[in-house]
């Protein structure tokens, strides 16, 4: 779509195509039936020739039908919703799955002239052979199998063309929509559609620049270097920009594919333990972890006995002070010591605005009974955290998105693990970390590090000290000191007074009206309607009204 487009007409564009897809494939009663409706203009919906035919599929088929046909933005959301059986029947679940595999691919799309076009090369130079058919249609990228001149196999992902338009008007289609369910539906905004969409655009637009991608696999890379199990494919940054990766083809079997292990003699449950223990030294060791696991994106490689991770769009970076609050966060859950779960978590948050401290404190410790309750082996950590999240949500605790990424992609590898064994428990793979937590944490080592960091810090507060007394008292004679005091509620306060006052000085004026009126009506003053004086008519008409008006205020409690 051109540039010169302007952002509102490729929205309406999106919002006719959302439409049309929806009449399409039999759910064109969703937004005739829904307030959402209001916000999208009146447009004559096309009957589809294949209506028919389309709604002959069972309505899990034609949900994931219609994110296909809405193309990458659609497709991507529904990868992300695909593990979320929290919130979605398994009917569902299967039919959304299949889009980590079966996106449709670029029709008429020339690869070879993308590429020169790209990398300003003829393709002759640098390629002994580029295979025009995708080897795998992403929801933002083509994947296209190449040789090189000197031999290498490689893997192209392309980004689809004019992708970037798509998606802007996209999201802006689904803020619209997400604030009308915030708004209008209280089972939705359970669900913080806002945050949501807000927590996708971010993601979706990091998957975008691929020369970030790329940085990812490098440093991904050296986090290990020395492990003889992970394997992380050769980037050629000669052949690369930030639409086009040109990275080693890697060779292997997707963890999920289990008859293809199972032929081979491998033991998926063994994969299972190693691959999670992988994800885990990402998280808790180098604070930098694969933010999409599911199982299109991990490969065994049976030759090298190795894992292999690709898709680097979506990653997590954990900072030492968020390593360190994690750690907290382990230990104080683990312990269940609630009262310092609560403060771990303010400080953690990036906005805490808990109304009620007893009301949280029964909520974590309902959560953390019902685990001490429940047999080891039938813990499910997906469940788990969903319920967490549930109680961060009503008690209005907000994580930084990071977090919010780890818990998502923690949940995607207890599936995974679940899939290659049934039986498989991820608080066993987590019981040697927490036990390294432990070691850390309270070695000599750290705490003389901590000690040391204290005493420079308390050494800086002592050497600041006498600058800092001096720019206070120079501002005290100045006259620039300037003390803010808040008091918490004096605007509700105010505004009730405000409310009180008011109609207190109407009350006084219809008091007033009825007695002057009465004095008007014993005094018979002139002029006289049928024996009636008209100014103390509209005197008593007057005082009616207010009054009336101050008793429906009060019934409904509003403000004059």
């Amino acid at each position: 779509m051109p540039d010169a487009i302007p952002s509102r007409t490729r929205k309406l564009k999106r919002y006719k195509k959302l439409l049309n897809t929806l009449a399409k494939y039999g759910f064109d009663h969703v937004m005739a039936q829904s307030r959402i409706k209001n916000l999208i203009p009146t447009w004559d919906v096309r009957k589809h020739s294949d209506h028919d035919k389309a709604i002959a599929f069972s309505t899990y088929e034609r949900i994931r039908m219609v994110l296909e046909e809405l193309g990458p933005t659609y497709i991507k959301l529904g990868q992300i919703f695909s593990n979320r059986e929290d919130m979605l029947p398994p009917a569902l679940i299967k039919e959304l799955e299949k889009l980590q595999d079966h996106v449709p691919k670029l029709k008429n799309f020339d690869v070879v002239n993308t590429i020169e076009q790209e990398l300003n090369i003829k393709a002759n130079d640098c390629f002994l052979f580029i295979d025009t058919e995708p080897i795998a249609a992403a929801s933002l990228a083509q994947v296209h199998k190449a040789q090189l001149l000197n031999g290498a196999w490689v893997a192209l992902k392309i980004q689809r063309p004019n992708i970037m338009e798509t998606i802007n008007a996209d999201i802006d289609v689904m803020k619209q929509v997400a604030k009308s369910l915030e708004k209008h539906s209280a089972q939705a905004k359970a669900f913080q559609p806002m945050q949501i969409v807000a927590a996708f655009e971010k993601s979706i637009h990091e998957e975008l620049h691929f020369l970030r991608e790329m940085d990812n696999m490098e440093r991904f890379a050296k986090n290990f270097t020395d492990n003889e199990v992970m394997y992380v494919p050769k980037v050629y940054r000669k052949y690369s920009t930030d639409s086009l990766i040109c990275m080693e083809f890697i060779d292997g079997i997707k963890i999920s594919e289990i008859e293809s292990l199972t032929a081979l003699g491998i033991d998926c449950k063994a994969v299972g333990q190693v691959g999670v223990d992988l994800y885990l030294e990402q998280v808790l060791d180098h604070g930098f972890f694969h933010a999409d696991p599911h199982p299109g994106n991990i490969f065994i490689l049976p030759e090298q006995d190795r894992i292999c991770f690709l898709d680097f769009g979506m990653m997590g970076n954990l900072i030492p002070n968020q390593k360190e609050q994690l750690g907290d966060l382990l230990f104080a859950f683990t312990k269940k010591d609630i009262k310092k779960l609560i403060p771990v978590l303010e400080n953690i948050a990036v906005k805490s605005e808990i109304p009620d401290y007893q009301k949280l404190e029964q909520d974590l410790h309902a959560l953390v009974q019902g685990i001490s309750d429940t047999s080891i082996r039938n813990i499910k950590l997906g469940t788990t955290l969903t319920q967490f999240k549930a109680i961060l949500y009503q008690n209005n605790i907000i994580l930084p998105h990071e977090l919010y990424l780890l818990i998502r992609a923690l949940i995607i590898m207890e599936g995974v693990g679940l899939k290659l064994d049934p039986e498989f428990n991820i608080t066993d793979n987590l019981k040697p970390y927490m036990a390294k937590l432990t070691r850390k944490r309270y070695s000599l080592k750290r705490l003389f590090q901590k000690n040391m960091s204290r005493l420079k810090d308390y050494n800086t507060l002592l050497d600041n000290f006498p600058e800092d007394l001096n720019s206070i008292l120079k501002k005290i004679k100045e006259g620039k000191l300037v003390v803010i005091h808040e008091h918490k509620g004096l605007k509700e306060f105010q505004a009730a007074s405000n409310k009180a006052i008011n109609r207190l000085v109407i009350a006084v004026i219809i008091a007033a009206l009825s007695i002057g009126s009465s004095i008007l009506v014993l005094a018979q003053m002139p002029p006289l309607i049928k024996g009636i004086p008209l100014l103390g008519a509209i005197g008593f008409t007057l005082s009616a009204i207010l009054g009336f008006v101050v008793i429906l205020s009060i019934f409904k409690n509003k403000q004059f």
